[in-house]
Order: C-alpha cells, then structure tokens, then sequence
C-alpha cells in the first residue's frame, strides 16, 4: 500500500470531499475472516494513507448495502464495546519489525479506541495518546477520517520509511470481519495485532526530528472524610499539584519522569466474589504506568497469568492496603535500539501510616532481543529497597524466551530467581509451555514451578509453593449445512498440581467444555469440573464457617448463555450447581450486563450470588452492581458506579466527570464513598472523597 504526500492538513470531517480522494485510488478488496476465510469481503471497503509535515492521515469509505441494520451502541473512548459495532480498525507496525505496533479504531459514531501492542500478544489496551477521527455518512454507508500527528508515534527516525499496516472491518450486523491481507480465522479478532500477516506501507516520510517533549501539568484539590481512621476526620481539604515529563531520545527511544503523582481521576475497583484461599488480580489503570507496559511482560504471561507468577506488577506500586501512598518522583525509559527492546523504570515512594507503607525505592530493568521471524529472548531485574530496613530489601533476576513457529506453534519459558536475605529455602521458579492454536484443533502442554521461598515483592502471585503439570486439547469444526451455528467447541483439560517438593497433592482438576457460537454471536457454553483439593491449612471461607484441614473431592456443572452486544439488552447469565468441600454449592451470576437505551446512555447491571451449604455452616453471598453511563461525545464522559455487598456488609458509590477539553488535556470531577450496612464498626457513612482535577498537556 502506498502513502500520498498532501501539500497541507485535510479537514478531519469525516467527508471525504477533498479532490484528493478523487484523484488517489483506495486500497481494498478486503479478504474475509468470519464466516468463510478467504472469500472476499461481501460490503467494499476502500482505504488510504495521505501524509503532510506533522500528521498521518487515514481514510476509509465503507459501504453497507443494510445501514438501518447497523448496530451502534457505544461511544465510551476506549471501550471494549466499540468492536460489537460496526467499526474500522487500522494497525501501524511503524518499525516494520512484524511484531509490535500501534492500533487505533472507530465506529460510525466517530468513537475513539487506541492500543499499543508488542511480541502481537501483549495488547495495551489502557494506552492512550494523543489523535483525532470523525465519522460520517453517505447513502451507500459511511466514512471516516483520522489524524494522527507523528508526535504519538514511535518509529525509527525521520525521513523515508517503510512501515506495516492493516486494516479490520467488523460489519456486526451480519456478524462479519474482513480485513486488507488476509488473516486466519484462528487468531480471532486479535488479528489486527499479527503484524506478521500485515501488508507493507511505501513511500511515507517521517518529518524531521523536533525537540520532542511534552509536559503534563496537573492540579488537584479534594475534600476527604474518613469516620474509620485511628482519629477520625471530616471534611478535610487538600490541594496538590505536580506533572509528568515525557522527552524523545530518539523517535523510538522515551524517557518519562513523574514528579508528585496523583491519580485521582483512577476508576474504582470492581468487587469480586472470592471463594478460594488466593489472591485475587485487579487491572492497572494509572496512566503513568500505562505506556510501554507491554515491554515489562515476562516469560509469556501476557499480564494476566493466573497461577504464573507476575514479576513485575506495577499495582505494588503507589498502592498499599486499598489506599493509594504518595509517589515523590519516578522515571522510565522504554523503546527499541535496534533489535533490542528496553524498558527501566524507577519510583520513588513516601510513608503513609494509615496504608502501612514507609519510604520505598522501586526498580525495574528489562532487555529484550528479537530473534528469527517472530521471536524473542529477554532479561527482566527488579528491586524493592525500603528506607528503613535495608535487610528487608528484595531482588528478582529472570530469564525468558518466547518463540513463534509456523502460523499457530509457539514455546514460552522462563527461569526466574529472588534474592530475599531472610528467607531459606528454594528462590527459583521457571515454566515451560507449548500451545498449537490452530482453529479446528488445538493442544497445551505446560509445566509451571515455584519455589517455597520465591517472592518478587513488586511482582504478584495468586499462589506459592507448588509445581502445576497441565494438558489441555480442543476440537473446532464449523458446520457448514447450519445456517443458525457457526462454530462448536469441544474442549479438555486436566491440571495437577502439587507443592515444590512434589511432597504433597494440592490440587487435581479435570474439566471439560461444549460450546456452540452461534451466527448471531451469542454463545452457549457447558461446563463440567471435578476438582481434588487439599486444603494445608484452616480455612475460613465464610462468615463462622471454617474449613478444617484435609483433602476435598468436588464437581461442578455450570450453563452459560451470552447475548451478543449488537442487542439492547445484552450480557452473560451463568448458573452453576455441585458438590463443594463436603456440601454443596449454588451460584447465579449476570456479568457484562448492558442495557443500551441509546448510543450516549446505557445502565450496566451485574450480580453475583452464591448459596453455600456446608457440614461446618451455611452462608450467602450477593454482590449487586450497577453503573450509569451517559457519554455526550467521544471525549466527554459521566459515568456512575453502586456497588452493593450484602455479605461484608458494605456499599460504595462513585461518580466521575471525565472532560477531555483538548487532546491530551483533561477536567476530572470524582465522588466516592463507602458505607456500612451493619451495625459495627461504624455505621453508614464510613469514608467519603470529593476531587477535581486538572490537566494540560504542553507539547514542543
């Protein structure tokens, strides 16, 4: 595909009216994906890429043969919802490397969605920069314009440059994505981030290099009242001010510092139902912790490992016990030199007595070396020294190698240590896992170790001790004489897992899955488990409800039904039943509910419940919560969120104005609190804040 120099900035109207558009044939014959692979595109889409001094440019004409069937429902930026429109994605891999890149996406609604990928797994998708898009509408369809200046990109160095590109249309109402080379069906929509399969892009020239910094200043004042503190407070007012500095070394090489860093615009948590003694993982949402974060990923977790140990997971950072602990100043370097991928990074924490956290340094390094087509090899180090205790300081070291073969193979591995000076035992920990994710058929094999005694401080493990073999294989066909089906999925596994020693069996699972994906996107999936756990310890699992020592045999059966989000109403309604550490166990849950009653507000209810029937004591769970959302245009946000835990007691509420004034510059409102519904130790009204917050984003 080719890139057109422009003599001066189109018009981001979303038109396409501009001469140009006349005399620069589109790229399209886009190749289907979903239903048929390879057939082509049954809706044209045509593309191009323009350029000027400052900005890249890309367009697309979309017909419709059906535009009263189109499905538009969102307009949240950077919403998951955006690709159950209809929406148009394009992919840059701007160091033409076949591995990382940028994403950016749109609907006909003129949504902004942007991600940043790396290894084309490890998806970013809480990135954010700085570009414009409008859509528009034409008797035939729609179209879109975006803008995208050169300055929130990363690429080599100015001058000619050849970079990858792809383009995804998702035409949801007939349930089908097509994309401008073709991509198999077996990578999903997770295609767009196969830079391997991306067409090439000629003929652009990058601008020369400008000075290439940006300074973030905010200022935020709040009003806090905390009734459950050790002495009580109300009303009390705050102000504080600070930034973030952003300097290109180079195109592709960033240096950030943060001075004094508040996150008060952060969205709250979403509570989670927990009947397992482990630890649950929640999302990162900081924005200084969001770029580059894909560089940090190890020995292939992805960020999200369950059982495999995180090395480094940013949330250790700046939060302790629920609370947030001042950041006094912290830098980072992320980007690429050559074939090698770079990420440091190191904060600065102050005490706060209230969280139980005192004076912190945070370190991380990470060096990662492409190799072959599509693989890698790396090294990670952390480091968490406290102020006051140097003997408590902690270190891991770690080794990985994430290695692609073919169109579906890959082999990850890592070797990891810690260096904790009072802990004796076993430091190490390493995984080996092998994945062929082909879309008829598919198989994992993995073994995963942790030693008793390794702990990465800045890192998460939602459990230590243990060594975990498992085997995993699928069955895909797609009927083709079945017009209401797409795809069923018949799936096995079976994990076994006992602690380091191999002393003692902890865990044993098999499970099994049948699921049909229907031609409409809606799913319904069955589930069977049979779980064996010991339980090393007492375990309060309720209320008065202890769970003595000992082995537990149990089976689970659960019936899942999801409704596609091109519907009004839409969502995830499961329910489950079975045998459960010697009693039984129901559970109703509705997740990613939505109800949209336009393209601007929707009400997104969830429930959890659980009945729990056991030798040792009887207990309910519910969990209800409820947010409101009412999105007047893409860059302005009122959202509200309840959340209701009748087990603990406890009901939070929270509301957030988010204004995005100019891009990259942003006006938060943020409200929350939390209340008691019982009777100790402090009822109603336990905590409440009130902040405003500014932003400005300065660029030279």
């Amino acid at each position: 595909m080719r890139a057109v120099r422009i003599d001066g900035p189109l018009k981001i109207d979303g038109q396409l009216d501009e001469e140009v558009y006349l005399n620069v044939p589109g790229a399209g014959d886009f190749i289907m994906q979903e239903p048929r692979e390879g057939d082509q595109a049954t809706e044209q889409t045509e593309t191009w890429v323009f350029f000027d001094s400052e900005n890249l440019y890309i367009a697309a004409r979309c017909w419709d043969a059906h535009p009263e069937r189109w499905v538009m429902t969102e307009l949240r930026h950077d919403n998951n919802n955006i690709i159950d429109n209809e929406n148009l994605s394009v992919a840059l891999d701007t160091f033409h490397d076949r591995r990382n890149g940028f994403f950016f996406q749109t609907n006909p609604l003129g949504a902004l969605r942007e991600q940043a990928f790396t290894d084309e797994v490890n998806i970013n998708s809480n990135w954010n920069t700085v570009w414009q898009v409008k859509s528009g509408r034409f008797e035939g369809g729609w179209t879109v314009e975006m803008a995208i200046p050169f300055k929130s990109l990363r690429y080599r160095g100015s001058g000619p440059q050849v970079w990858g590109i792809n383009f995804r249309r998702i035409v949801k109402w007939k349930n089908e994505t097509s994309f401008l080379t073709g991509v198999p069906r077996a990578y999903g929509h997770n295609g767009i981030f196969r830079a391997s399969t991306a067409a090439t892009l000629v003929d652009l020239e990058t601008p020369a290099q400008s000075m290439n910094l940006e300074l973030k200043p905010y200022a935020v004042s709040s009003l806090t009242t905390d009734y459950a503190a050790a002495a009580p407070f109300s009303n009390r007012f705050s102000r504080n001010a600070g930034f973030d500095f952003k300097y290109g070394l180079t195109r592709s090489l960033i240096a950030d510092a943060t001075v004094n860093t508040d996150f008060a615009q952060v969205e709250e948590d979403l509570q989670q139902i927990n009947l397992t003694r482990f630890s649950l993982q929640f999302p990162e949402k900081r924005d200084f912790f969001l770029e580059g974060q894909g560089m940090f990923n190890f020995g292939g977790t992805r960020g999200n490992g369950n059982d495999v140990p995180i090395l480094f997971f940013s949330r250790r950072v700046g939060l302790s016990q629920g609370q947030s602990v001042p950041v006094v100043a912290g830098g980072r370097l992320t980007g690429t030199v050559g074939k090698f991928g770079i990420g440091a990074l190191n904060i600065q924490t102050d005490d706060k007595i209230s969280a139980g956290a005192v004076a912190t340094n945070f370190s991380v390094v990470r060096v990662k070396r492409d190799i072959l087509r599509r693989s890698n090899i790396g090294l990670l180090a952390t480091r968490r020294t406290p102020a006051a205790d140097q003997s408590s300081s902690n270190a891991v070291f770690g080794a990985d190698a994430n290695l692609a073969f073919f169109r579906n193979l890959s082999i990850n591995g890592y070797y990891a240590r810690t260096a904790t000076p009072s802990a004796k035992g076993d430091q190490s920990s390493y995984r080996g896992r092998f994945d062929y994710a082909g879309d008829r058929y598919g198989l994992q094999l993995e073994h995963l170790m942790v030693g008793d005694k390794f702990s990465p401080d800045i890192g998460f493990m939602r459990r230590s001790d243990f060594r975990r073999s498992t085997i995993g294989a699928r069955f895909s066909p797609r009927p083709t004489s079945n017009r209401l089906i797409r795809k069923l999925n018949w799936e096995a596994g079976y994990d076994y897992i006992t602690d380091s020693r191999r002393t003692r069996v902890e865990n044993r699972q098999f499970s099994g899955t049948f699921q049909v994906d229907f031609d409409s996107s809606d799913q319904w999936t069955l589930d069977y488990t049979h779980d064996f756990e010991y339980l090393p310890r007492n375990f309060e699992i309720g209320p008065a409800v202890t769970l003595p020592v000992g082995g537990y045999d149990y089976d689970t059966v659960r019936m899942t039904y999801e409704l596609g989000q091109q519907r009004r109403v839409s969502g995830r309604l499961s329910v489950a039943t079975g045998t459960f550490y010697d009693g039984h166990k129901k559970e109703a849950n509705l997740t990613s509910g939505r109800i949209a009653l336009s393209a601007r507000v929707s009400i997104e209810p969830g429930l959890t419940m659980n009945w729990v029937n056991l030798p040792y004591g009887s207990f309910k769970n519910r969990l209800m919560t409820a947010r409101a959302v009412f999105t007047p245009s893409p860059r302005t946000l009122i959202s509200s969120l309840m959340q209701y835990n009748a087990s603990d007691h406890t009901m939070s509420s929270s509301a957030r104005v988010r204004w995005e004034y100019v891009p990259g510059s942003e006006f938060f409102v943020v409200y929350s609190d939390g209340r008691n519904t019982s009777e100790a130790p402090v009822q109603g009204l336990v905590n409440r804040t009130v902040a405003i917050k500014v932003t400005r984003l300065l660029r030279f």
